[in-house]
């Protein structure tokens, strides 16, 4: 089967072969050897020299971790949602007692950065932003480099989820900025679930100072002490640690910049083949439509679930359907990790041949 939703992803045979390893001691030397060179090879990729720290969970663990170590209850906070998942961000804020601020934008939009200088300067309270940088649910990449600029033009910390971005699309991290830049295994990083990855900077440290939301075991205080030592506060996912482990050399070996034109290119062909079949883009404006996540408007007079169903049954091909508003108005193409300019073609002729079984008539208008 070609699984291409936005995650999890493909995990090549050599991934899979290495997270069969037998288990090692976790306050061990051999942990200690694959936690250093795990650790030291993801800050390449994140392009930052902030600390570095791998957490056994998912990316939503991530983001609860950036907001509960650096906030307290009562923190006013920018926060800013392009979609599901930024909705996602500000409910874990929210929950654990911050001042909300919400900036909704229309969802196939990304967020207006000059709108967040506005916000900025109308309320100087706002202690942090926090921000997707690629919308999973409508394949919308946010400009966070002009986010970062801002965020440090107006001193604020910034707290990033990039879960289906850094890796696969370009973030220099040190060069933009974030200060808690969240991503997990299962999207571009050609591994199975279970590690999340939080880059911290040396603001985000002296927000730890004070910080009081709850915490235990995202704290990032014991991340750091047992980091020290070359290990974790609790049991890691030693299985997963192993893949990646190898996943990462594959994308080391492939280099950084040619993982991101792969993507790019793919996307390219991605988004033109379902133009040319009469399809509208979810994304407003394609300069800012994801390299990793294509959203596709249904037309009107298709069922989304049939759709996808078909394409599934007669080309053994998975694709995800909306969320949360979107339920039955788009369906999305997930390309990232392991994915192939082939696998791409594969994909299209699949969409292609579905699309006249389920009553698409070319020139239909996409429902909206």
């Amino acid at each position: 089967m070609q699984l291409r939703i936005p995650g999890p992803t493909p995990v090549p045979p050599e991934v899979l072969q290495a997270g069969a390893k037998p288990m090692i001691n976790h306050r061990g030397k051999d942990f200690a050897v694959l936690i250093q060179s795990l650790t030291a090879r993801l800050k390449e990729l994140f392009v930052t020299k902030n600390d570095l720290y791998l957490l056994t969970g998912s990316g939503t663990g991530a983001l609860e971790t950036s907001i509960v170590n650096t906030l307290s209850p009562g923190d006013k906070v920018l926060g800013v949602t392009i979609g599901e998942f930024g909705e996602r961000y500000l409910d874990i804020a929210k929950t654990f007692g911050a001042d909300l601020v919400r900036m909704d934008v229309e969802y196939g939009t990304p967020a207006d950065p000059d709108a967040i200088r506005r916000a900025l300067q109308a309320d100087p309270a706002i202690k942090a932003v926090i921000i997707t940088h690629n919308e999973t649910s409508t394949g919308v990449t946010n400009d966070i480099r002009a986010v970062g600029k801002i965020a440090r033009e107006f001193d604020k910390l910034l707290l990033v989820d990039s879960v289906s971005g850094i890796g696969s699309l370009l973030y220099p991290v040190d060069e933009w900025g974030g200060d808690i830049v969240s991503a997990s295994s299962q999207k571009g990083w050609m591994t199975p679930p279970g590690l999340a990855m939080v880059s911290v900077s040396a603001k985000a440290w002296e927000f730890n100072k004070v910080a009081k939301m709850p915490r235990s075991y995202w704290d990032l205080g014991a991340a750091k002490s047992y980091l020290a030592k070359d290990q974790t506060p609790w049991t890691p996912a030693v299985s997963v640690m192993y893949a990646m482990d190898k996943g990462l050399d594959l994308m080391m070996h492939e280099g950084l910049a040619n993982v991101q034109a792969r993507h790019a290119r793919i996307a390219n062909t991605i988004r033109t083949g379902v133009k040319d079949m009469g399809l509208q883009l979810l994304a407003r404006d394609e300069t800012y439509a994801s390299n990793t996540v294509t959203a596709i408007r249904v037309p009107e007079g298709v069922n989304a679930g049939d759709l996808l169903r078909t394409i599934r049954a007669d080309s053994d091909i998975e694709l995800a359907t909306g969320q949360g508003s979107l339920a039955g108005k788009i369906f999305r193409i997930g390309h990232l990790g392991w994915i192939t300019d082939e696998d791409a073609r594969i994909i299209l002729d699949g969409i292609a041949k579905a699309l006249p079984k389920v009553g698409f008539k070319a020139g239909a208008v996409a429902g909206r």
